[in-house]
């Protein structure tokens, strides 16, 4: 979100594209996500794989994942390599799904893969407990200037994730050991 302070400099070329079509960016990364995923584990010989879109997020998760008798429901997040986000918000509710994690995806300017943060327990575990979290606030304030609290929602700071440098690393922090 842009600051009074980001208003006096306008952003230009690459960052005003991230900043003023972030949903798209988001969108683009998850199913670059999904099809670079679903290759690695056929080269993998990983072949029997289920995944499943969310249409709406009322869950708190975009996307659900299975193999064998593992089931990941998972919250995508996207940050441009180089940016300053210090936390992400996430849904109480995704504690509640069977090994629900969140995968924060930093992406290059052009959206390619630069690294993955995780945060998560091992499959078949639910997500680590994020009710003592500081609460999330809308991101726009009210008429009255003041930013709401969104009670089932909590910013998860950075610092918890555990980075990862490549996919396979991603695959088995979802599935575990694979071929």
């Amino acid at each position: 979100m842009r600051t009074v302070n980001d208003l006096q400099a306008p952003l230009t070329g690459d960052a005003e594209r991230h900043y003023l079509h972030s949903v798209l960016r988001e969108r683009i990364v998850e199913h670059a996500f999904v099809g670079d995923a679903l290759r690695r584990l056929w080269q993998r010989g990983v072949t029997d794989v289920e995944v499943l879109r969310s249409e709406f997020d009322a869950g708190g998760h975009d996307l659900v994942m299975s193999y064998g008798p593992i089931v990941r429901h998972v919250q995508f997040k996207a940050m441009v390599a180089g940016g300053k986000r210090a936390s992400v918000t996430a849904s109480l509710r995704l504690m509640d799904k069977p090994s629900g994690c969140i995968l924060w995806i930093v992406v290059t300017e052009g959206l390619d893969f630069h690294s993955f943060l995780w945060f998560g327990n091992p499959p078949g575990e639910p997500l680590p407990d994020i009710r003592g979290l500081k609460a999330a606030t809308h991101t726009k304030a009210n008429a009255a200037g003041v930013k709401l609290e969104r009670p089932g929602q909590r910013t998860v700071p950075r610092s918890v994730f555990t980075p990862l440098a490549s996919l396979d690393a991603v695959l088995e922090q979802l599935f575990g050991p694979l071929p």
